[in-house]
């Protein structure tokens, strides 16, 4: 029986259907076949196949990204898709194709769609996100039209992390998050997260998150370099000087231009030398020496047992 199955004129009319859908629902040949695994009984032999392999046998992020695409597939007159985090599973790379697949096979219907990814909320639109507390919900509609195309065409954005949080700390760098960090557990015993704190590298898509933020209200504190210019850096956001929810902290000395000088400023050279294991002679070495590895000195400051004293401007942020 097994062997007949595949050679009915109604599964090969199946399988012919299934196979034009290459490279719309899988780059594999999906068919429908009888599973002739040892764990197969008759009861549940008809299984998917994907090149000749039980669809039960392949990756769970395959086969979630098979049965979301053969159901839209399938379904070409329904208006109305509901989809719970199509994310599961699937690697950043594949996910990318699924979201890509979804915005193109379901423009002109409707598509709802829960996630715990910032990529698919970026990706599908985040000025279509709805978010529930119980008896109301709030929409991003009204984000500026250059914010919302820059999050769908730089999707990697954490921007869900900035919209469930309690609290939000948006840094330049990954040197400057790891300080902000130690800071923070140095002052309140825990680190940022523990207490539903986010600490985000935005680099200098700090105005992208502030669109987000002044939308929905959020409380977000921006730490930033003034770069030898502390005055021209507070300029910059100048917009957002009545939203009493959001922070600047720029620090005023135009000496100290970036973290490691007012790291130096503030801890002095022999500490720094200390907690580094280095010798230099004269602050602009050490300086110079930071700068130039950036990350590492921030995380061998971040893992060392000492404290550090933390500039007064990501003191304040840090609260």
């Amino acid at each position: 029986m097994r062997d007949e199955f595949e050679d009915d004129d109604r599964i090969k009319a199946i399988n012919a259907d299934l196979a034009a859908k290459q490279g719309v629902v899988s780059d594999k040949v999906l068919s429908v076949a009888m599973d002739t695994t040892t764990r197969a009984s008759w009861e549940t032999g008809d299984l998917p196949h994907l090149d000749s392999i039980p669809l039960t046998l392949v990756g769970k992020g395959e086969q979630n990204s098979v049965k979301i695409k053969l159901a839209i597939e399938a379904a070409e007159s329904c208006d109305l898709f509901l989809m719970e985090e199509p994310e599961n599973h699937l690697s950043h790379t594949n996910l990318g194709r699924l979201v890509s697949h979804l915005a193109n096979r379901c423009e002109g219907k409707q598509l709802i769609v829960s996630t715990h990814s910032s990529f698919v909320l970026n990706k599908l639109g985040i000025d279509r996100v709805m978010m529930f507390n119980g008896e109301s919900a709030v929409t991003l509609d009204d984000l500026p039209a250059d914010t919302k195309s820059y999050f769908q065409r730089l999707p990697g954005h954490d921007t869900l992390r900035l919209i469930l949080a309690s609290r939000s700390i948006l840094v330049e760098g990954p040197s400057d998050e790891l300080i902000v960090q130690k800071g923070f557990r140095q002052q309140h015993g825990s680190l940022p997260l523990e207490q539903r704190v986010e600490v985000i590298s935005v680099g200098t898509s700090f105005k992208r998150f502030l669109d987000i933020a002044r939308l929905l209200n959020l409380d977000v504190s921006i730490v930033r370099d003034n770069d030898g210019d502390p005055d021209g850096k507070r300029a910059l956001f100048v917009d957002y000087d009545s939203d009493e929810t959001i922070h600047i902290h720029i620090d005023g000395d135009a000496n100290a231009r970036t973290l490691e000088p007012q790291l130096i400023k503030a801890n002095g050279l022999q500490k720094l030398n200390q907690m580094l294991g280095t010798a230099f002679t004269t602050e602009a070495e050490l300086s110079g020496h930071m700068e130039a590895n950036k990350t590492d000195t921030a995380l061998t400051l971040f893992e060392h047992a000492d404290a550090l004293v933390i500039p007064e401007y990501i003191r304040d942020a840090i609260r």
